[in-house]
C-alpha cells in the first residue's frame, strides 16, 4: 500500500476537542490513510482511512453510551494496534475518560494494573477478542479484572455508527488519565482534558514544523504519552500519516525503525536517548546499504536524560544513509504538562554546553576549558512555545534563581493537565506552588532540575534522584552510566540504580547492578564491547526483556563477582571522586523498574535497607550486613 502525501494543509479552524478534529479530517479526507500497522515491524497488516477510524470510534461509543458509560472510566487493555486507536476515540465519542494500559502477561506481576484499578476506580475494559479470551483464561481469579464489564471492540459492528448521539463536550472537560511510570512513587492518573491535548498538539506541531506532507513513523508504546500523543495524535492533528509497529518488534530488531523510514521516506521519527544507541550497537555495517534516511528532518529524542555522545555517535554511524545531525531534535517534555514542554529549533544543530562537572556538583554552572578532566556535555532542550513558561526556581526557598544557576524546572501554560486523579493533596503539592517573594504562579512543579543559559534550557538531573555527598550534587544517572561501563561482560546495561542512605549521620553511596545471567550459567566466554546490547529505559512497557543474542568472539576467563565490584568501585572513584559504601550485584530480571521501563530508585533503596533484592554477590565498606 503507498500512502498519498497530497493532504490538504492544516486550516486555522478551532477545535472544542478532538471528536471535532476526527469528523473534519473524515469529512474533507475520508478516504486519506491516516494509520498504517507493520506486522513484525516488516509487514502491512493493517490501515485506517480517516472516514474509517470515525466510523470505528462511533460503533464503540453507541456501545458505551448503551452501557451509560458517560463520564465513567475505561480502561485500554489492547495490545499495540489500531485497534487501540479506534477504541481511545470511541471512549471520547461516548464522552467516557479513557485510561490507557497495557495488558497484563501471565508471568508478570499485575500489582501496577492493580493500582491503578484501585485508583480509578473503572467500571469497564476494553481490548481485542484475542487478547479478552487470553485475560480471561489467565487471571480468572484476579478479582480486580474480574469485576469489571468487558467488550471486544474488534467484534463490534460497524454499522453501530449511525446510532452513535453526539453529545456535547467542552475542551476543559477530561479525555483521559495518563499514569505515570511510577520512577519515583506510586503511579498518579494524570488529568489531561480536550484542551490540554490540543494546545499541546498545536505547540508540537508549530515547533517541529509539521505540515500535511509529513510522514511519521512511531514504535513507542501507544498507551504513554509519547506514543499516544506524539505518535499517534500529533498525526492525526496535523492531517498527515503514521507507520506504527509494536515496540517489541523495534527492541526485537532495532533495523526495522530505521528500515520503515527508509521505505515510506518519513520525515519525522524518534524515541528516548536508548533507541538511538540500541540502532549504533545493533545495526551492523551491511545492513545499512539500502537504508536511505535522508528524508528524516525531525529526529527528536526526549523521555530520558539525552547525551551527546548518543547524538554523535549516531549521525557518524548512519551519515552514509543520508542522516544529518542537524535533524535531531532534543526536546523536553512530562506527563504532567501533556507531553511537550521545550523544544529547539528544527534543522539546527544542537546546542550543546561543555560545562565543569565539580562545579555543578555544587549546582554552579561553569564552562570547561580545554584539557579539563571532569567535564559533563550538557545538550539543550530548547525553549518554550506558545504560552508556555518556564521559570528555575530554589527547591528549597522557592525563590526564582538566575540563569546559569541550576534550580527545579517549574512551568505554566495551556498544556499543564488538571491535577492527579483523586488526589488534592498531591495535586496541590506538585500543580499548584508559587514563588514565595512574588507569589506569582500557579506552576507546576515538574521535580527535574536544570539551568537556562542564552534562552536554552538545559536538565541536569531528578530532583528527588539527586545524591548529596560533602555538600556536593551527584547525579544518579551519571554514576550509573559509569558503573555499566566499568564491566561490560557481566553488568547489563540499563538495570544499574545508584542511591544514597544515611549510614551514622552520613550520606552514603550505594550501587545496585543486575548481573547477565548468560555470562554466570557460562562462564567461559564473554562478549565484547561491540556485541553487548544496551537495554536502557527498554524494559516491561516495550513488552519484552529482549535475550541478547550475542556470542563471544573470543572466549575470556570468568570474572569473579569480587572483581566485577572492584572494577565498578574503582570507576566510580576515578570519574566522581566517591567511595561506594555498598555494592550489590542482583540477580537477572530482578532490580525493580516502572511499567515504563525506568528504574526505581526509591524501590531498590528500600529494597536495600530492608534486605529484600535478590542479591547475587555483595560487598560493603562498612558495618551493615549486605545480604
Amino acid at each position: 500500500m503507498s500512502i498519498s502525501s497530497s493532504l490538504p494543509s492544516l486550516t486555522k479552524l478551532k477545535f472544542a476537542n478532538l471528536i471535532e478534529l476526527l469528523q473534519y479530517r473524515s469529512l474533507y479526507q475520508p478516504h486519506q490513510t491516516g494509520f498504517l500497522f507493520l506486522k513484525d515491524g516488516e509487514t502491512e497488516e493493517a490501515s485506517l482511512t480517516y472516514q474509517r477510524l470515525d466510523q470505528q470510534a462511533q460503533s464503540i461509543a453507541t456501545m458505551l453510551q448503551s452501557a451509560q458509560a458517560h463520564g465513567e472510566r475505561v480502561l485500554l487493555l489492547h495490545p499495540p494496534s489500531l485497534e487501540f486507536i479506534s477504541a481511545f476515540l470511541g471512549c471520547l465519542y461516548a464522552g467516557a475518560i479513557a485510561v490507557p494500559v497495557y495488558p497484563p502477561r501471565h508471568n508478570q506481576s499485575i500489582s501496577r494494573l492493580q493500582s491503578i484499578i484501585k485508583d480509578c476506580q473503572p467500571k469497564f475494559a476494553l481490548t481485542t477478542y484475542a487478547q479478552l479470551t487470553y485475560i480471561q483464561e489467565k487471571f480468572r481469579n484476579q478479582n480486580a479484572l474480574t469485576g469489571l464489564k468487558w467488550l471486544a471492540t474488534d467484534t463490534v459492528d460497524i454499522s453501530l455508527a449511525k446510532d452513535w448521539q453526539p453529545i456535547k463536550i467542552n475542551n476543559d472537560q477530561l479525555a483521559f488519565l495518563q499514569y505515570t511510570s511510577g520512577s519515583t512513587g506510586t503511579p498518579k492518573g494524570v488529568m489531561v482534558s480536550h484542551k490540554n491535548l490540543l494546545q499541546n498538539s498545536e505547540l508540537i506541531y508549530r515547533s517541529s514544523r509539521h505540515s500535511s506532507d509529513r510522514v511519521a513513523v512511531s514504535w513507542l508504546p501507544q498507551y504513554h504519552d509519547m506514543g499516544l500523543i506524539g505518535g499517534i495524535i500529533q498525526p492525526l492533528y496535523g492531517g498527515f500519516p503514521v507507520i506504527l509497529m509494536s515496540p517489541v518488534s523495534f527492541l526485537q530488531k532495532p533495523l526495522r525503525w530505521l528500515q520503515a523510514i527508509s521505505d515510506y521516506q518519513a520525515t519525522s521519527s524518534g524515541g528516548p536517548n536508548f533507541s538511538y544507541e540500541l540502532c549504533v550497537q545493533r545495526i551492523k555495517p551491511e545492513q545499512k546499504a539500502n537504508l536511505d534516511l535522508s528524508s528524516w528532518n525531525l529526529a527528536y529524542n526526549g523521555a530520558e536524560p539525552i547525551r551527546a555522545h548518543s547524538l554523535e555517535k549516531f549521525a557518524e554511524a548512519f551519515a552514509d544513509c543520508g542522516f544529518r545531525i542537524e535533524a535531531f531534535y532534543p526536546c523536553y517534555g512530562m506527563a504532567e504538562s501533556t507531553l511537550f514542554v521545550t523544544g529547539g529549533t528544527k534543522a539546527k544543530l544542537p546546542v550543546m554546553q561543555a560545562v565543569d562537572a565539580n562545579a555543578l556538583e555544587q549546582n554552579r554552572v561553569i564552562a570547561a576549558i580545554d584539557g579539563q578532566v571532569k567535564v559533563r556535555k550538557l545538550v539543550s532542550c530548547g525553549y518554550t512555545w506558545g504560552d508556555q513558561k518556564i521559570i528555575i526556581v530554589d527547591p528549597e526557598t522557592q525563590l526564582k534563581l538566575a540563569d546559569r544557576q541550576v534550580g527545579e524546572i517549574w512551568t505554566s501554560g495551556g498544556s499543564v493537565a488538571q491535577g492527579y486523579w483523586n488526589k488534592p493533596e498531591q495535586t496541590a503539592q506538585t500543580f499548584q506552588v508559587y514563588l514565595a517573594d512574588t507569589g506569582a504562579g500557579p506552576f507546576l512543579r515538574t521535580g527535574d532540575l536544570g539551568f537556562w543559559q542564552d534562552e536554552e534550557l538545559f536538565i541536569t538531573g531528578r530532583l528527588k534522584d539527586v545524591i548529596i555527598i560533602r555538600g556536593c550534587n551527584h547525579y544518579p544517572q551519571d554514576i550509573e552510566l559509569t558503573v555499566e561501563q566499568s564491566h561490560f561482560a557481566l553488568l547489563k546495561p540499563g538495570c544499574t540504580a545508584a542511591f544514597a542512605v544515611e549510614i551514622d549521620e552520613k550520606e552514603q553511596l550505594v550501587v545496585v547492578a543486575e548481573v547477565e545471567r548468560k555470562y554466570r550459567d557460562h562462564r567461559q566466554q564473554q562478549p565484547t564491547l561491540s556485541t553487548t546490547i544496551d537495554r536502557r529505559s527498554s524494559s516491561e512497557h516495550y513488552q519484552e526483556q529482549i535475550e541478547s543474542t550475542a556470542v563471544a568472539e573470543q572466549p575470556t576467563p570468568f570474572d569473579s563477582y569480587a572483581v566485577v565490584i572492584a572494577s565498578i568501585r574503582e570507576a566510580v572513584a576515578t570519574h566522581h571522586g566517591l567511595q561506594v559504601y555498598a555494592v550489590l550485584l542482583l540477580k537477572r530480571g530482578t532490580i525493580p523498574k516502572t511499567s515504563s521501563g525506568k528504574i526505581q530508585r526509591y524501590a531498590c533503596r528500600a529494597g536495600f535497607l530492608t534486605g529484600t533484592l535478590q542479591v547475587a554477590g555483595s560487598s560493603s565498606t562498612g558495618n551493615k550486613q549486605v545480604p
